[in-house]
């Protein structure tokens, strides 16, 4: 069983059916997975998106300046987490959101050592406002996060989405799931799992990606345990397809 992770949730995984917006349902189910894998006595930290609410990119192409859009998606991921907060506070999992943009009102500052702490302490740590930093995504957050905290993996939770495919499963009948790949192959390939430089970052500090449907009940507890469900993306050069 892995002992410390990091957990990384897209917004849209808050949606539930709808188009846009926070669903109350589907993020109590969400915190009730949470929790599963939190009673086994799992270190668990959270990196979360806000494609739910808004996306910087889409502000860029609505002629935005992208450092402005990108701050406003940043923004979206701290709405996030505090329903994601609200949440596993309501199913008695003690948590705290962390930000690394100045908020105090309503998250803490994420500083390294007091996440640690928190860690020690037996509390579920919810990282928003991605890197701080426009022109980078919450993957990139996610890999920085599970580097600086010695994370044994990043379980990239995926709405809806098995794991990484060698071509895009709805319009290649034919596509096959990896069950193994390594970190240099998913650059080589230009393989839809995270973006390059979390991908680079993942690799360098030797933290694997296990990438799997989060919409299939108690996956994250099969995923926590080591259950070969998902696609496995291995830091070493070598694979095992």
């Amino acid at each position: 069983m892995y002992k410390r992770v990091i957990l990384k949730l897209s917004g849209e995984a808050l949606k539930g059916d709808g188009i846009y917006g926070i669903h109350p349902i589907t993020v109590k189910k969400i915190a009730t997975e949470i929790k599963e894998i939190y009673t086994l006595g799992v270190e668990i930290g959270i990196v979360i998106g806000a494609g739910n609410l808004w996306r910087g990119k889409t502000g860029e192409e609505l002629g935005m300046d992208r450092a402005q859009a990108d701050y406003m998606g940043m923004l979206g991921t701290i709405m996030n987490g505090l329903a994601l907060q609200d949440a596993l506070e309501g199913c008695d999992v003690p948590s705290r959101v962390m930000t690394v943009l100045s908020i105090s009102a309503v998250a803490e500052p994420y500083i390294r050592r007091r996440a640690l702490r928190h860690f020690e302490k037996g509390r579920v740590l919810i990282f928003v406002g991605g890197t701080g930093s426009p022109f980078f995504s919450t993957d990139t957050a996610a890999a920085l996060r599970a580097a600086e905290l010695n994370a044994e993996i990043i379980l990239m939770a995926k709405n809806g989405i098995e794991g990484v495919f060698d071509k895009d499963p709805n319009k290649h009948k034919d596509a096959r799931l990896y069950q193994h790949i390594t970190q240099a192959e998913v650059l080589e390939k230009k393989l839809d799992v995270m973006d390059a430089t979390a991908a680079s970052i993942s690799r360098e500090n030797g933290i694997d990606i296990l990438v799997y449907n989060m919409n299939i009940e108690g996956n994250m507890r099969r995923a926590v345990l080591k259950e070969p469900i998902g696609t496995l993306v291995k830091w070493e050069d070598q694979s095992d397809e």
